[in-house]
């Protein structure tokens, strides 16, 4: 499958390029994910599932610091992202010079990386392999979400999903 490249906005792009340029190992999930695979949808943000290994957080850390990459707060405070805290168990989200990333160590039922790997497009972006969620695994998860903007996007998500399996 090939990326149209007007499918995002040009942060968001931009992140993108970024990552997969810095050789960033991880999956696309979220609202551009399903965007990406027809879903008629808006987001403002990146939602990305790393490989939390050693060599792979590294060039995470160095790409956040070449965004300028701080933590979204509610006050005017400002805390980078420290290393090790890309190897936990939580979600990082932040907000760079190109636009919001949410880093995620994991998202529904826990699914790591690993565990979602065997779940994925790729996609041609820019000359580089872009892995995304297949959107029929977005399905499945968001059926089993108590997040009120999930269920709101569920239905969008099922239709995209029905008019892909009928292609």
């Amino acid at each position: 499958m090939h990326l149209n490249k007007n499918t995002t906005t040009p942060g968001l792009s931009a992140i993108l390029d970024g990552l997969l340029s810095a050789d960033v190992e991880f999956i696309l999930v979220g609202g551009l994910a399903a965007i990406i695979q027809g879903s008629p949808i808006t987001t403002l943000d990146v939602d990305i599932v790393h490989d939390r290994s050693v060599n792979n957080i590294s060039k995470l850390y160095d790409f956040l610091k070449s965004v300028n990459a701080i933590y979204r707060r509610p006050d005017d405070k400002i805390i980078e992202p420290q290393k090790d805290e890309l190897s936990g168990m939580g979600h990082t989200l932040l907000s760079t010079n190109l636009g919001k990333l949410d880093i995620l160590a994991f998202i529904e039922e826990h699914k790591t990386y690993e565990d979602l790997c065997n779940h994925t497009i790729e996609i041609d972006f820019r000359g580089h392999a872009l892995r995304v969620l297949d959107i029929k695994t977005l399905v499945e998860m968001k059926r089993n979400s108590n997040n009120p903007k999930d269920k709101q996007r569920l239905s969008i998500f099922e239709e995209t999903l029905r008019q892909i399996q009928s292609d």
